[in-house]
């Protein structure tokens, strides 16, 4: 299984960026995508998933910002980033829990960070 992500990259404050992480792979069944992050210095933090059936879940510090979203079709999430404030500044990694044709049981996949910078 492969998670290929693409966009992140520099902005200023106010703007907005979008994220978008393809899965491939023999994949058997997709039970959420999401999207978490990490700030030098400080801990990875969930910054929001999507279930398959298209339920969300944000930090309390992206809610009215940051909206994800989900193609099925495409095993593919995206997580549009607005009002980016320079605290947003992080790696950003794609996860998904997903079951393979090969596994009995789900399993977390990672795909590589990307960098979101936001200065002022």
């Amino acid at each position: 299984v492969q998670l290929v992500k693409s966009g992140g990259g520099l902005v200023q404050l106010g703007g907005s960026l979008r994220l978008s992480c393809a899965a491939s792979g023999s994949i058997l069944y997709i039970y959420r995508m999401g999207w978490y992050r990490q700030a030098p210095g400080k801990q990875r933090e969930l910054v929001a998933v999507i279930t398959l059936s298209g339920s969300s879940n944000y930090a309390d510090s992206v809610k009215g910002r940051f909206t994800i979203s989900r193609d099925n079709a495409k095993n593919t999430v995206y997580l549009q980033m607005s009002s980016l404030k320079p605290e947003d500044t992080a790696v950003y990694f794609c996860n998904a829990r997903l079951r393979e044709i090969r596994h009995d049981v789900p399993m977390d996949y990672w795909g590589q960070g990307t960098q979101v910078t936001v200065s002022s």
